[in-house]
């Protein structure tokens, strides 16, 4: 029975426990700062055991995790914690994940794992994360993938305020997501893209979004594949409109550089719902057999009930995507070791395993899989850039 420590009871944090306590063949803890928030996830799944613990002290997770040895950490901490956390891992001997869109986190683990005998897989939620795995799938297909796009939107099934949006992730995640400069190939070279730019409308089973560029999407797929893609880049999807008014917020009023005051008043004017949707979608463009092609995958997910509680469906494929991963790690430890890139794993083995099915619930991801495994596709209208 393997060992996991989630840190974090957040909105993640509490559905990872889940679907690992209820998995039945995991040892299950959580800790978190607050012990009654650990405590209150706990309480409703046999046998997970919960922490009072500050992650934010290195030498307080270093003697929790001497004191109670695990073969993994999950950190679904704030995404300035996961260095720390990594350190801690390293230390222990243990396997690490994390959720992270940060680029300079993302460094700072890569260097952590140089040379460990265990995985270290940051990254390894939606965006950045299975998105990865899926266009990496599609590229596997090419001789010569020449433009691939990876989209994904986390949206309120029925918007109605003025940004069209709802609060169901961390703000602090969201704005650095906003206001950081984003990754791209861009005539095979690994550029610098600045946030909330890149705009272009994309329709999806007749409803229309836009896209724009957002920062740490890509994970490390670009860099894997500098050289041999002519061009690919990583976009946020929204309702029309939102990035007009983000734009209005971080740029005209200057809220870039006052991150605090942009948090109080999103959290204060932006309501939070359970009602979502996450759209999935990844586009390459390249050479087959001599000819060019298009391959796509495109995938809604829904809210589900997991344990007797309705999760909406950002938790639900955020959680999916790091559980899966985490189970592939666990049940081949000798195949993976040091920095641990999402574009190891392959999507048939991610969808097929039982967190993996969780993609499927909106009703088009088994299809979809089974395009990406035939080649054949189905298309939404093509982006148009700005």
């Amino acid at each position: 029975m393997h060992r996991v420590l989630i840190l974090g009871s957040g909105k993640v944090g509490a559905l990872i426990t889940t679907l690992l306590a209820e998995a039945g063949d995991y040892r299950v803890s959580v800790g978190d700062r607050d012990g009654e928030a650990a405590r209150a996830v706990a309480e409703a799944l046999p046998g997970v055991e919960a922490h009072a613990l500050d992650a934010a002290s290195r030498e307080a997770l270093a003697a929790h995790l001497a004191a109670h040895p695990v073969d993994a950490v999950i950190s679904s901490l704030p995404f300035h914690l996961n260095p720390a956390v990594a350190a801690a891992a390293r230390d222990a001997g243990v396997h690490y994940f994390d959720l992270t869109e940060d680029l300079a986190v993302t460094r700072a683990v890569r260097e952590l794992a140089a040379g460990q005998p265990q995985a270290f897989v940051p990254q390894c939620g939606l965006a950045p994360g299975f998105i990865s795995i899926v266009a990496h799938a599609l590229m596997s297909h090419f001789e010569a993938p020449g433009i691939v796009k990876l989209r994904v939107g986390a949206l309120p099934q029925h918007p109605n305020n003025v940004l069209k949006y709802s609060l169901n992730w961390s703000t602090e995640g969201l704005l650095n997501e906003y206001a950081n400069p984003g990754q791209a190939l861009i005539d095979g070279e690994l550029r610098e893209v600045q946030p909330l730019e890149g705009l272009e409308d994309i329709e999806i089973d007749g409803t229309r979004y836009e896209a724009f560029n957002t920062s740490g999407g890509l994970g490390s797929l670009a860099e894997t594949h500098a050289g041999r893609v002519e061009r690919m880049d990583y976009k946020t999807m929204r309702y029309p409109g939102h990035c007009e008014q983000m734009r209005l917020l971080l740029n005209g009023l200057k809220l870039r550089h006052d991150r605090e005051t942009l948090r109080r008043i999103l959290e204060n004017a932006v309501p939070r719902t359970l009602q979502d949707v996450v759209v999935i979608y990844a586009s390459v463009e390249g050479i087959q057999q001599g000819r060019l092609v298009e391959e796509n995958y495109v995938n809604k997910v829904y809210p589900q009930v997991i344990g007797g509680r309705l999760w909406s469906a950002i938790q639900l494929t955020t959680a999916a995507g790091v559980c899966s991963v985490l189970e592939r790690v666990l049940s081949q430890p000798q195949t993976f070791a040091g920095f641990v890139p999402m574009e190891r794993f392959a999507l048939d083995e991610v969808l097929a395993c039982r967190f993996g099915r969780l993609f499927a619930h909106g009703g088009s991801s088994e299809l979809s899989a089974t395009l990406v495994a035939s080649g054949r596709t189905r298309s939404p209208a093509p982006p148009r850039e700005d």
